[in-house]
């Protein structure tokens, strides 16, 4: 039996969703509004994948942009609804449910309205528990398939007259580039609808149980709450086996925006008599020391926290800031196919210019 998400759980998704968006996973309102609507206008059913049977058709609901706020951006709930009807007519069938690419401050309700408009099922499964820069990252090891994909974008800033609605086919690793495109070209951030795959392929190479992590740990941070910012960082911690890799103030932030729809460069944290160095690429991907000794690296979750422990996003970290690392190594949380594959770090190790694979694989 499903579980009909309520306003609640809006609040819940979006309290830990946060944590897991690494920075990155867009933003607080827009997940606030993408929930509520949800919430208010239907009852968007949350299912597990062991309810769901093989054959049936899933599709993951995912934004592509830049989440650091550079951008003129413009996405309404209805594009995400349009997303899926575009990709459902150019398959031929219905699509039982929505997965999503990842978590984040609103990627985690990316499925919700479209369940509450459509009927589609709230899939309780990710292609990430965390957030990431790639939709192959999430693509649950189709970023290196021949498999021919169909992927739908809509959206835009529309009094700039850049509203786009598009739907391709292909391998996913050749159109998914052509999305990214089209999110810069539409203003920065765009909804998609993307590889319906059946739900038997779905089950071995998802993250399971991807969703109700965030609502748990988001239970446990609004729980915590009236207790204090320590009672808040705890809970985040305990909940997930978490730790605090560095506490200090921002010294340096080179972050820029580049024409791909990615917010790329470091952030450098002064923790007591040593530089910490997160490198960005829409999220957190890396950490190192002033040495250069990794810290930390994808797939393991890296989030910057503000001395109340509300997490805080790349586009919002600033120098003279006083944050907090928090950090999840990949051991803690289920993995999906995606962030296994080889194909998908090296467009994202030029990008940075530094090696993820050789840990995310080890």
């Amino acid at each position: 039996m499903g579980r009909i998400l309520t306003l609640d759980d809006v609040e819940s998704a979006i309290a830990g969703g946060s944590v897991f968006a690494a920075g990155g996973g867009g933003w607080v309102e827009h997940g606030r509004m993408l929930g509520t609507t949800a919430v208010t206008i239907g009852r968007p059913e949350l299912v597990d994948m062991e309810e769901v049977s093989d054959d049936a058709w899933i599709a993951t609901a995912a934004a592509i942009g830049a989440p650091a706020s550079t951008t003129q951006w413009e996405m309404l709930g209805i594009d995400y609804v349009k997303a899926v009807e575009l990709l459902q007519y150019e398959l031929g069938d219905e699509v039982y449910g929505l997965m999503i690419g990842q978590n984040g401050m609103s990627s985690t309700m990316n499925a919700w309205l479209p369940s509450a408009v459509l009927g589609t099922k709230v899939i309780d499964a990710v292609g990430d528990i965390r957030a990431h820069p790639t939709g192959d990252m999430g693509s649950i090891g189709m970023a290196n398939s021949p498999e021919q994909m169909i992927q739908t974008a809509v959206g835009g800033h529309r009094d700039s007259n850049s509203y786009i609605e598009l739907v391709t086919r292909g391998a996913t690793a050749k159109i998914s580039p052509i999305l990214r495109k089209a999110s810069d070209m539409s203003g920065g951030f765009i909804a998609s609808c993307r590889n319906p795959l059946r739900a038997s392929y779905v089950r071995r190479n998802a993250a399971l149980g991807g969703i109700s992590r965030a609502l748990t740990l988001g239970e446990a941070i609004r729980a915590a709450q009236s207790k204090g910012a320590t009672a808040v960082i705890d809970a985040i911690c305990k909940t997930t086996n978490g730790s605090i890799l560095a506490q200090g103030k921002v010294t340096a932030k080179n972050v820029h925006y580049t024409q791909e729809a990615f917010d790329i460069g470091t952030i450098t944290v002064r923790d007591g008599n040593r530089d910490v160095i997160l490198h960005v690429m829409n999220e957190y991907m890396a950490v190192d020391d002033g040495d250069g000794q990794r810290l930390a690296t994808f797939p393991d979750v890296i989030t910057t926290l503000d001395t109340n422990g509300s997490p805080v996003s790349v586009g919002n970290v600033h120098e003279g800031m006083e944050i907090l690392v928090f950090h999840i190594n990949k051991t803690e949380i289920p993995l999906s196919a995606s962030v296994k594959d080889p194909s998908v770090y090296p467009i994202v190790e030029k990008a940075l210019g530094i090696s993820l694979a050789d840990y995310a694989l080890a």
